[in-house]
C-alpha cells in the first residue's frame, strides 16, 4: 500500500505509536539459523520503520527493544542484544541526523551496563535539537515498573512536606513523573508476531490505544505493512467513552 493511500490531514494521523517488535526467534527458527540472526534481521526492520515514520510525519514511536523480563533469557542472548543495541546506536547516528529523527529511551538506566548508559545519553544529546519524528527506544523497560517508579518519585518529591491541606494525587502528577513527561498516550499499538497480548508495554499510556495484532513475524513486516496499519487505524472511530451522535459517527 502506498502511503498516498493514508490520510495526512493534520490531526488525522496517530500522534503516538507503540510497537511491540516480536517474532525475530521464531523467524530465525523457520529458518533454521540462530536466535541472533533474526534479532540482527529485526534491527534492520526497526530501521526501515523508522525511515516510513518519519516520511509520514508521525510525531512520536516507541519500540518495545528490551524488556525487564528480558533478562531471564539466556546470558549469551542478553549479551548480543546488548551489544546490538551498543552497535546500533554508535552506527546509525548519521541516519537519524539524516532524518532529522531525535532519539529518547524509556526504562531503568541505571541497571544497564555502563557503555550502553553513555552510548543512550549521548545519541539524545546528539539529536535533541531535532524536530521531526521522536524514536522512543525502551530498553530495560516494563509497564509496571515505570508506574511504580513514578510513584516513588511523587513519594521521595514530597517527603519533608506536610500532609495537612496537600491535594491527593491525580493521573496528571502521576504522568508527569514518568521518564518522558511530555510522551503523548498512546493512540496506536502494533504488535507483530501473532501473540495478541501487551506484555507489560506502555501499560498506562495504552488505556485507549487502537490495538493492531500482526500474524507477521517481526523481521518481514515492512513499510507496506506498517502503512497499511496506519491507514486501518484511520478507519476507526475513537470515543474515549463517550457516546458520538450520527454525524460524528459517520452516520454509522
Amino acid at each position: 500500500m502506498e502511503s498516498s493511500a493514508i490520510n495526512t490531514v493534520p490531526g488525522s494521523l496517530p500522534r503516538h505509536v507503540g510497537i511491540i517488535m516480536d517474532g525475530n526467534g521464531r523467524w530465525a527458527k523457520q529458518r533454521g539459523l540462530v536466535r541472533t540472526k533474526g534479532h540482527e534481521e529485526g534491527l534492520k526492520r526497526a530501521k526501515d520503520i523508522a525511515k516510513a515514520a518519519a516520511d509520514l510525519g508521525l510525531e512520536y514511536v516507541t519500540l518495545y527493544v528490551f524488556s525487564t523480563e528480558n533478562w531471564k533469557r539466556t546470558e549469551q542472548e542478553v549479551g548480543f542484544l546488548m551489544n546490538l543495541i551498543h552497535v546500533h546506536l554508535l552506527d546509525e547516528l548519521q541516519f537519524y541526523r539524516d532524518n532529522q529523527i531525535r532519539v529518547r529511551q524509556i526504562g531503568k538506566l541505571s541497571e544497564l551496563h555502563k557503555t550502553i548508559q553513555k552510548d543512550i545519553l549521548e545519541a539524545e544529546e546528539d539529536t535533541k535539537d531535532f524536530t521531526g519524528l521522536t524514536i522512543v527506544l525502551a530498553i530495560n523497560y516494563g509497564g509496571r515498573d515505570e508506574i511504580v517508579r513514578a510513584v516513588n518519585r511523587i513519594v521521595a518529591n514530597s517527603q519533608g512536606r506536610s500532609p495537612e491541606g496537600t491535594a491527593s494525587v491525580n493521573e496528571e502528577d502521576i504522568s508527569a513523573a514518568f521518564d518522558i513527561p511530555e510522551l503523548p498516550d498512546v493512540d496506536l499499538l502494533i504488535r507483530t508476531g501473532g501473540e495478541k497480548r501487551l506484555s507489560n508495554f506502555l501499560m498506562w499510556k495504552s488505556a485507549y490505544a487502537e490495538l493492531i495484532f500482526s500474524d507477521t513475524l517481526w523481521p518481514d513486516y515492512g513499510k507496506e505493512e506498517f502503512i497499511a496499519d496506519i491507514a486501518e487505524y484511520q478507519k476507526r472511530t475513537r470515543k474515549f467513552g463517550a457516546v458520538l451522535d450520527d454525524k460524528a459517527e459517520g452516520g454509522k
